[in-house]
């Protein structure tokens, strides 16, 4: 896993984007398409303006998925995820083929069915990630399931989960977070040829420590992208803040540097 630092999320964003539009245009030159899972929250703005407005890309032969959704949300709350997609990266690119994650189904579950069929149908060319603060990776919040091989799964969400969904003024407050969501699961993020993680911000540092130092374990669920041959963690010096001092170093002369798992 590679770790590549930037002085801020301008930066970090247009960085990232210049890798992503890199892999989307290399899979459509060599297969006539791309199939992408996209992040959309907060930290992935910057990233995403980036990349949409990158020339080169023809997305009318780009295929997009994203990673979760909240379970009883309408597509119309400003929290919903499949409503950033569309904002964030589908309007602004005119992507149609495009899958949301039917999180105010009536059947979870079938909802879960549906878009795994879809997604499992041919292998994914790159997924795009955030962090959370807990360390979760779509919302796979500790301690993840690392062993489930269902592309989508209904999970619980934790407090701190829950919480910084109110910190990012998403809901006014925790108790109109929903408990449960569709999500990707771990192994299912990791089958994607490719991985870039967007981690801005010192709210993410704790979490970028404990994800990327010790063991790979479900406790600090986005370790496990360090088992992934070819990802690469986009972050800022904030949210690079609490990585251990050897390895700041080696960041701040280098602006890189390589995790084994």
């Amino acid at each position: 896993m590679l770790i590549r630092v930037f002085n801020d999320r301008e930066a970090l964003g247009h960085a990232a984007a210049e890798h992503a539009a890199g892999v989307i245009r290399r899979a459509i030159a060599a297969q006539s398409y791309a199939r992408i899972i996209a992040a959309t929250a907060a930290s992935q703005r910057e990233f995403l303006a980036a990349l949409t407005s990158t020339p080169g890309i023809d997305w009318r032969k780009v295929e997009a998925f994203h990673l979760d959704e909240y379970a009883g949300l309408s597509l119309s709350h400003p929290g919903s995820f499949r409503g950033m997609l569309l904002d964030q990266l589908v309007k602004k690119t005119g992507i149609t083929n495009y899958h949301l994650l039917e999180g105010d189904a009536p059947d979870l579950a079938a909802a879960a069915r549906k878009a795994s069929e879809a997604l499992a149908s041919a292998p994914i060319d790159i997924c795009f990630l955030g962090i959370g603060e807990n360390g979760h990776i779509a919302f796979n919040d500790p301690p993840a399931d690392f062993e489930t091989q269902e592309p989508y799964i209904i999970v619980n969400l934790d407090e701190a989960c829950r919480q910084q969904q109110v910190g990012e003024a998403w809901f006014a407050d925790i108790s109109q977070v929903p408990t449960r969501a569709l999500s990707m699961s771990a192994q299912q993020i990791l089958k994607a040829k490719e991985l870039i993680a967007v981690v801005p911000d010192a709210r993410k540092a704790q979490a970028i420590k404990n994800c990327f130092e010790g063991p790979v374990r479900p406790e600090a669920p986005a370790s496990i992208i360090r088992r992934h041959p070819k990802a690469t963690v986009y972050l800022d010096w904030h949210s690079a803040s609490k990585l251990n001092l050897d390895l700041q170093a080696e960041l701040q002369k280098e602006g890189r540097a390589e995790i084994g798992a």
